[in-house]
């Protein structure tokens, strides 16, 4: 039997709760996607490399741009890079791509200067040395190349307000809530840690000491009411790659009795939209001179 590939799993039903994404989650990968794509000014003939490229939403994106361009597609997984090359197949893009298995601060296969483009999506917050995978989007990159990416910025949402799970109001069983959470701490211990050591402030300062010149770095804070969302999947997904799923957390957490008091105030909450979603975001984009 094959083993299982965290990252692909997580991509495919565990991030989701289920095999599709729903409206509101495609939306925001979209919007997430057409960010990424704007800083990269993509021209004619560009070579991109989209490091971290999971399914491909940015790599094929870039395919589908109204410039010609060829694109790199590196991720550490190779059963994502499996599904992005049979994807580019039925596409008829082949002859426009290359898969490279790497990591982000390693990126073996990767020339130097070879590259004009380079991109990533909430690729760093999984990344411990974020200098060195900065380090070596600089070392790829051509003189003249641009860097577009796109993290969230945990830092700055975390912890949550007593009272709220996942932006959803918990405040009758907040004691029950805290320990939920600390099973998702204590499972992704301590790779969880690079998900929250950085702001929007390091990113410059990574990048300048990394060799990119005109960082220019948007933030988005938004604070909204929480929408309504189907239960099932909520109690099925998981937040990030590393961590196990709500159902799993609560198992792992609290005792039959807690876990159904528990279950039955956050799916209250969840079906109603009680609470608020809190989310920071950062885009960076810089050139190499």
């Amino acid at each position: 039997m094959r083993p299982v590939d965290q990252w692909c799993e997580w991509i495919h039903s565990r991030r989701q709760g289920g095999r599709e994404l729903e409206p509101d989650q495609q939306t925001e990968l979209e919007r997430y996607r057409q960010g990424v794509l704007a800083g990269a000014r993509l021209k004619d003939n560009d070579a991109l490399l989209d490091v971290g490229c999971g399914d491909g939403l940015i790599g094929f994106g870039a395919l589908e741009a109204d410039v010609r361009v060829h694109v790199v597609f590196s991720d550490v997984s190779a059963q994502l890079l499996g599904l992005c090359e049979e994807r580019a197949r039925q596409m008829g893009v082949s002859e426009r791509c290359r898969f490279v298995q790497a990591r982000a601060e390693e990126l073996t296969g990767i020339d130097d200067q070879s590259v004009d483009v380079v991109t990533t999506r909430s690729v760093l917050i999984y990344v411990n040395d974020k200098r060195q995978a900065l380090s070596e989007f600089f070392r790829v990159l051509r003189p003249g190349g641009r860097l577009s990416l796109f993290e969230p910025i945990n830092r700055r949402m975390l912890p949550e307000p007593t009272g709220c799970f996942w932006g959803w109001d918990v405040s009758a069983v907040a004691a029950l809530a805290e320990r939920v959470s600390g099973a998702f701490h204590r499972a992704g211990s301590p790779e969880v840690k690079t998900m929250v050591d950085f702001d929007e402030n390091d990113l410059v300062r990574l990048a300048e000491a990394s060799g990119f010149e005109a960082i220019d770095l948007h933030l988005n804070v938004s604070v909204m009411p929480a929408a309504r969302r189907d239960w099932d999947r909520i109690l099925n997904s998981s937040p990030n790659p590393l961590a196990p799923t709500l159902g799993e957390a609560i198992a792992a957490s609290l005792d039959r009795r807690e876990a159904t008091l528990f279950q039955d105030a956050l799916r209250l909450s969840v079906e109603t939209g009680r609470g608020k979603h809190r989310l920071a975001v950062a885009y960076l984009r810089a050139g190499k001179t």
